[in-house]
């Protein structure tokens, strides 16, 4: 393996840091734009309150497709699928803009899920593979994290886009830049040294595998639970995000514009920690952090669905802010660090794409039609309860993997070892 294990990132993996960053920007971006958008979407296609959850959840129907893209890295490799997933994000992107209607909207928007999130799902694999092992936790908070630049960038541009002549569909029509980076990808990308030595082995050539193929593996137990967490984490915080501008437009009496700034400044506050995420499991070990982000999650969550006062709002969506993006670190290092190069695309689409989004998709309709019941309010304070059950089950079932090898943490029957004894 070509790869550098001393720590040190040599010319190449810095190139390959900046760029995976950027692809995995826009999916802050896009995930912010809904958010920042629906009650805007909802007045001008007439939808309502348990019809804007349904759109949600559909859009949201992308991000478990994208299950039959990321799967497909363990055959056609990871830099030919990241290629792949890159236009078709910018081409979808691109004709949201273009929808008529909700319906038509609802499936773009659909498609363009699938495919940004298969390309966030091959950048953390990509990070996996080609960085040494005590800077993993690093890099991969780092390139999560620049999702939530993504997610500030909309927010602030938001606004300001919505007076253009084109309102919310100016939005998408930015989101279609990605086709920028098509040249740098075809100029610069490698394939990894890990998936590279793979596939040359005569023995172990890719081949198409079966839908249920890893869970006929020893490896089904660690997917099934990475699966229950993964579920847990989505079903909480990411739908404050989404939601908390139609609670504050409809149960705090703020307008537009004092709801987006209060985002904003947010995403603002917490964006230098959310890059602080990584080092901070390096050096702490994944559970131990683990702790400190999903307790910080469900306390976010609490208040910002509970607080009234705009300070303490302020620091409770900041909270959320970091705490979101800390959470997928948290399950992205897990996800990449628990299986073999031969399975770890295939298992990363099963665990996150396929079950664990089973959260992201049902649970927006769940806040709709609760919302609809009982106000925006209570139905996000019951969503206090998911991190601390996707907490409790890290803590009962995943091992830690800090400062190991990715031969070594992908073995079955690894033991839940602190930071300070692997070093010894």
């Amino acid at each position: 393996m070509t790869a550098s294990y001393s720590g040190e990132l040599t010319g190449y993996q810095k190139r390959l840091f900046v760029l995976l960053s950027v692809a995995t920007f826009f999916e802050g971006y896009d995930f912010m734009a809904l958010a920042q958008l629906l009650p805007n979407l909802r007045a001008d296609l007439l939808l309502s309150r348990e019809q804007g959850g349904w759109l949600v959840a559909f859009v949201n129907l992308g991000t478990m497709l994208a299950y039959f893209l990321v799967r497909l890295a363990d055959r056609l490799g990871r830099k030919r699928l990241l290629s792949i997933t890159i236009v078709g994000y910018t081409l979808s992107s691109f004709a949201t803009g273009l929808a008529p209607g909700a319906k038509s909207f609802a499936i773009c928007q659909l498609l363009a899920r699938l495919f940004l999130i298969a390309e966030w799902a091959v950048a953390i694999v990509y990070a996996a593979e080609e960085f040494p092992a005590v800077r993993r936790g690093m890099v991969i908070g780092v390139i999560q994290a620049s999702a939530s630049l993504g997610a500030i960038l909309c927010s602030a541009l938001v606004p300001w886009l919505l007076r253009s002549p084109w309102g919310w569909r100016t939005v998408y029509f930015v989101g279609a830049l990605p086709l920028v980076l098509m040249a740098i990808v075809r100029r610069n990308l490698r394939e990894t040294a890990r998936f590279a030595s793979y596939s040359s082995d005569t023995q172990l050539k890719p081949t198409a595998p079966s839908l249920s193929g890893i869970l006929r593996t020893p490896y089904r137990n660690r997917v099934l639970a990475l699966s229950l967490i993964w579920i847990m984490s989505y079903c909480g915080i990411g739908n404050v995000i989404t939601f908390w501008k139609d609670l504050a437009l409809s149960a705090r009496g703020l307008s537009d514009a004092q709801a987006g700034a209060l985002i904003s400044v947010a995403a603002i506050l917490g964006m230098p920690l959310t890059y602080m995420v990584g080092k901070l499991l390096d050096r702490l070990g994944r559970r131990k952090g683990a702790v400190l982000i999903f307790v910080g999650a469900a306390l976010g969550i609490w208040g910002s669905a509970s607080l009234v006062d705009n300070r303490l709002l302020i620091a409770a969506l900041t909270i959320c802010v970091i705490t979101m993006t800390g959470s997928q670190i948290v399950m992205n290092a897990f996800t990449a660090e628990l299986f073999p190069t031969a399975l770890r695309s295939s298992a990363f689409a099963w665990s996150n794409n396929l079950l664990g989004r089973i959260g992201m998709v049902t649970s927006p309709a769940l806040v709709g039609m609760l919302a609809e019941r009982s106000g925006y309010v209570f139905a996000l304070q019951v969503l206090t309860v998911f991190p601390l059950l996707g907490l409790l089950l890290i803590l009962l079932l995943l091992p830690e993997t800090s400062g190991r090898e990715l031969e070594d943490t992908s073995q079955l029957g690894v033991v839940a070892l602190s930071p300070n004894e692997i070093t010894r």
